[in-house]
């Protein structure tokens, strides 16, 4: 899985501020929108119906919002984190301070699960997460996400 390809660096942001998580939805639609050249109001009504379906919080302070969206021909990401952590109604209750954001078209479904897989397992390490939670900016922020290796 070449996360690389689907997540940019230019696609990252440190900071974001949303009162809540469906304000964060909006913010998320928005600036994917200008990324990728779709409608923001197309994004946010496909995400808000996959968050209605049960939330995208995975617990451990991280969302990964997804939808499908129309006409989008290969798999897109944005990578975030919050300027304070936002309910996502996450199992273990924690607050997400970190989102990230996968959009496909319907043509992509083959790849959903894997790309979403490849996202988790990188999430897992606590040692990933802990440097992404230190970042300072949006370039380390996204080279601590994309680094194939740990200290």
């Amino acid at each position: 899985m070449n996360l690389p390809n689907i997540i940019r660096p230019e696609h990252t942001f440190i900071g974001v501020s949303a009162p809540t998580k469906w304000r964060a939805l909006q913010t998320i639609a928005d600036k994917a929108a200008m990324a990728f050249f779709v409608d923001a109001q197309i994004i946010l009504k496909a995400l808000e119906t996959r968050e209605k379906l049960g939330s995208t919080g995975i617990g451990n302070g991280i969302a990964i919002p997804h939808a499908t969206i129309d006409g989008m021909s290969s798999p897109r990401g944005l990578l975030l984190r919050f300027s304070r952590p936002l309910d996502f109604e996450a199992i273990d209750d924690i607050p997400a301070d970190i989102a990230v954001v996968l959009l496909f078209g319907e043509n992509n479904r083959g790849e959903y699960l894997n790309v979403l897989s490849a996202i988790a397992r990188r999430l897992q390490s606590d040692g990933v997460l802990a440097a992404m939670r230190k970042a300072r900016t949006a370039d380390e922020f996204y080279s601590d996400f994309i680094a194939d290796s740990r200290v």
